[in-house]
């Protein structure tokens, strides 16, 4: 993805503080035992027990995982504030789309100056364009969601069905399901991330940048083709709005048999496992396909980041590399920390080379995620104002649902504020 420089120096990308304290970082620091001590921000359970592999490997840099909120639930706030005050970690977890908010403080490092060229084409290379702005890699993908279709077995079998290979089957489907008082599957109306996937694998572009311009298009024929099906959808009573994925809800439901399937990310296999007395009845299966578009897309992701204001952004750099490409570090976070896909496909992680005794003894990871890494959208784009739009989205979608509007008219609306929210922050923006 390219951002021009004029755009560059509106939002500070390069030459702010970030590009001055990373040339005056980029030694060791002169402590007494001659050890630099790093530390990493994260949400992620039992980091530590991965930063001790790499710990064990190097006693001369040493890495200290530090827990906070997730992010939207009060990380991101404590990370923009020890921003602004010169302080904070080495390095934070910070969400994919979440990366250009933080460029806009000039909060990142440029890994790309202190040696990630030698990764780089080890990436899923669609995930590390969403980090990628005029040249320079602002975050390593620690990983992602590709999306896929788990569904039961055994209620498809009941009435004679299979895995439906594209969304007018999968309409179709739904409403066999319906006639035997069960759901095939949700809409959650109170997260766009779940319909921004959507519109990705439709083949739709939210954001794009010209030059010094953001483009804004959430309003293109994919995403409005996507909301008038899913309009469709929840006049015909074919999903249920009112269950939030694996909510206490959605598992009731899943557990007695009136939830039927379930499009999620590679990462929701942990969390189906909840779903009691159900073992061996799931399975996974590739997205049903639009007419043209993708064959999956992504839901969540997030990067092992290095801040501007870290004082060994090229030791931060050094672990960040170690902790999204190496197979040890990989294993150890999935083992440890439970992490979405892996973001090289060179190495998915060792734990899912295997078949799954709760999916059936299926390969899924290998048969179904593997192939759905290869087909995500390549040129999709995050804004700095991501969350916003999702929450515009949402609040527009619960009116829909609620009889008060329609899906379409909620993307239009959307739009409309989103061009305003970049231009609020002082943004070149307007509709492509």
């Amino acid at each position: 993805m390219q951002w021009s420089r004029r755009t560059a120096l509106r939002a500070g990308l390069g030459l702010g503080a970030g590009a001055l304290l990373g040339a005056c970082g980029s030694g060791r620091a002169a402590d007494p035992d001659g050890t630099v001590h790093l530390t990493y921000w994260s949400w992620l359970k039992d980091l530590q027990l991965v930063c001790d592999v790499w710990n064990a490997q190097r006693p001369d840099v040493q890495v200290e995982a530090v827990w906070i909120q997730p992010g939207p639930d009060g990380g991101y706030q404590k990370m923009f504030s020890s921003l602004a005050t010169g302080g904070g970690p080495d390095l934070a977890q910070v969400e994919l789309r979440q990366t250009p908010a933080f460029l806009l403080v000039d909060g990142l490092v440029d890994t790309r100056r202190y040696g990630a060229d030698a990764v780089l084409d080890r990436y899923e290379q669609a995930i590390l364009g969403q980090v990628t702005f005029n040249d320079a890699v602002y975050a390593l993908p620690q990983d992602w969601g590709p999306t896929a279709w788990f569904y039961r077995t055994d209620l498809l079998e009941e009435i004679g069905a299979e895995p439906p290979q594209t969304w007018p089957e999968w309409a179709e489907l739904a409403r066999e399901f319906r006639a035997t008082d069960r759901y095939l599957d949700i809409f959650n109306p109170s997260d766009g991330s779940y319909f921004a996937a959507l519109a990705m694998q439709a083949g739709a572009t939210w954001f794009a940048i010209d030059d010094d311009t953001w483009l804004v298009s959430i309003d293109d024929d994919a995403t409005l083709e996507t909301a008038d099906f899913f309009d469709r959808a929840v006049r015909e009573d074919l999903v249920s709005t009112s269950l939030a994925p694996f909510s206490p809800g959605w598992f009731a439901a899943a557990n007695e048999g009136r939830l039927g399937a379930c499009m999620s990310a590679s990462w929701a296999d942990a969390l189906i496992e909840g779903a009691a007395g159900t073992a061996g009845l799931w399975q996974v299966a590739p997205m049903p396909r639009w007419d043209g578009g993708y064959g999956s897309a992504q839901l969540g992701g997030s990067t092992t980041a290095v801040f501007s204001t870290s004082p060994h952004p090229a030791e931060a750099t050094e672990f960040a590399i170690w902790m999204t490409t190496a197979p040890e570090a990989i294993d150890a976070q999935i083992e440890h920390s439970g992490i979405g896909w892996s973001p090289v496909p060179d190495h998915i992680g060792t734990p899912r080379e295997q078949p799954s005794e709760f999916f059936g003894g299926q390969r899924y990871n290998e048969e179904v995620f593997v192939p759905a890494a290869e087909q995500q959208h390549p040129d999709w784009t995050w804004a700095p104002t991501t969350q916003q739009v999702f929450n515009e989205l949402s609040d527009g979608f619960v009116r829909a649902v609620s009889g008060g509007s329609s899906l379409v008219e909620a993307c239009r609306r959307t739009q409309t504020a989103a061009v305003e929210m970049l231009t609020d922050k002082g943004l070149n923006a307007r509709a492509a």
